[in-house]
């Protein structure tokens, strides 16, 4: 019997790039030359909660999509658009495309990956899966065009509980990849027995419990708000355990005045233009144990600016390709999660 590995592959994390600061109407005319080359090409910006404040704004303002992966997944299908400009991490790129062949998905970085994507090597998860063919493969978003293909269903932070609760009530076991605090989290909330790949995110792991209660004191009446990737210990101590999205409902419709977030902190923009009266606290990535590898924002998503987005424009390369053999299995499990998410009218974008 092939076993899950005790460990994943080395992780090459790169440091968060050092763009040049722009002055205000610097910043203003590389946005208006932006819009035009959109225009221009039709293009439209699909960009996560997690990107750069400049990037979420124009996409706003652009009649673009600033969601979580489960609202940009679905957006592609319905945008009026012959390019698709995903500012965010590979696998959103990679789904973008699964999604939606006929149109040509672009991104700022093609080296924007993810440590739960590079974490769960395609080969290696195939040979786990073969050796439990009576599971269900449920694997999360953030992962690999090639191991979707493999999968039964493919989920987001927002989904993920309700699907796998749905096939617990059918009877199924679960074979979960790649993120083990995501995995450890629905199985405690479940119930269900689950076999678990040893992933996690770089830029959750980070948060230490410790520090966190220590925080907490300085302001008791916070509200904790913690994404499900992050540690137990830390989720043991959340007011609200959620998706990106959940995180900023939470801010908006809870009365607590302050907020200690563990997640990227990326989100705080949309937190602030929702609730511009709420003060928001970063969860401590400091404390015993700590690396401070990405301090709270994860580099790769650090990638995406407006610098290389004007680029990308001018020259249209860093197209996202995908095998069709593999884009035909993989769109399976994608279109899997989203009947669902449409039959129980699950969301993933914040109220406005």
């Amino acid at each position: 019997m092939v076993t899950a590995p005790q460990s994943i592959p080395d992780i090459h994390v790169p440091k968060h790039p050092l763009w040049p600061i722009l002055s205000a109407q610097e910043k203003d005319a590389l946005k208006q030359r932006i819009k035009a080359l959109l225009e221009e090409n039709n293009a439209v910006l699909v960009a996560h909660y997690y990107v750069d404040a400049d990037l979420q704004e124009l996409a706003e303002e652009t009649g673009g999509c600033v969601a979580d992966s489960l609202e940009m997944a679905r957006y592609g299908t319905t945008a009026n658009a012959d390019t698709l400009i995903v500012c965010g991490v590979r696998f959103m790129g990679e789904t973008a495309k699964i999604l939606n062949p006929e149109k040509r998905v672009l991104m700022p970085d093609l080296g924007a990956t993810c440590s739960l994507d590079e974490g769960c090597p395609a080969k290696e998860f195939s040979a786990f899966c073969d050796a439990h063919p009576d599971h269900t493969v449920v694997v999360y978003a953030n992962t690999s065009a090639e191991v979707k293909a493999r999968s039964d269903w493919t989920v987001t932070s927002g989904i993920a509980l309700p699907i796998v609760r749905y096939l617990s009530e059918k009877g199924e076991k679960v074979l979960w990849a790649p993120d083990k605090h995501l995995g450890a989290y629905i199985q405690k909330q479940v119930g269900v027995d689950m076999l678990m790949w040893p992933g996690s995110c770089v830029v959750h792991e980070e948060f230490k419990a410790f520090a966190l209660e220590r925080l907490h004191k300085l302001h008791p009446d916070a509200a904790v708000l913690v994404h499900p990737e992050s540690p137990e210990s830390v989720i043991e101590q959340a007011d609200v355990v959620g998706s990106t999205t959940a995180l900023i409902k939470a801010v908006q419709e809870l009365p607590n005045e302050t907020f200690i977030i563990a997640t990227d902190d990326g989100i705080f923009w949309k937190m602030q233009q929702l609730a511009p009266d709420k003060k928001l606290l970063s969860a401590p990535t400091a404390g015993e144990g700590a690396t401070c590898v990405s301090c709270a924002h994860c580099p790769w998503m650090a990638m995406n600016a407006l610098q290389n987005l004007e680029q990308l424009l001018h020259k249209g390369n860093n197209e996202i390709h995908i095998d069709e053999q593999i884009r035909q299995k993989a769109v399976v499990p994608i279109q899997r999660m989203l009947d669902f998410a449409a039959t129980h009218g699950i969301g993933g974008t914040a109220p406005k």
